[in-house]
């Protein structure tokens, strides 16, 4: 590993001190994972990242599916008395 100083606004600052916190990891451990899913693999490129984005486009286009024939749960008991 490499150290590698940056300058963080506050609000970064205080983003990444909760997530942090919340995993139960360093802010560099977090910032590390972010970085590692932004940028491309080695040896992968974007127009790679692109092109997989446009093979899926479309694929689910022939599924059925019907949002309103989920299972009632509570939030949508609330929401039917509302």
């Amino acid at each position: 590993m490499k150290r590698t100083n940056i300058y963080l606004e506050e609000r970064q600052t205080i983003i990444l001190d909760r997530l942090a916190s919340e995993q139960g990891v360093s802010r560099a451990e977090i910032v590390r994972s972010l970085l590692d899913k932004a940028l491309p693999e080695q040896g992968e490129s974007v127009a790679a990242g692109v092109a997989a984005i446009n093979d899926s486009f479309g694929v689910l286009r022939d599924a059925e599916f019907n949002p309103l024939e989920r299972e009632v749960d509570a939030r949508g008991q609330h929401l039917n008395h509302v």
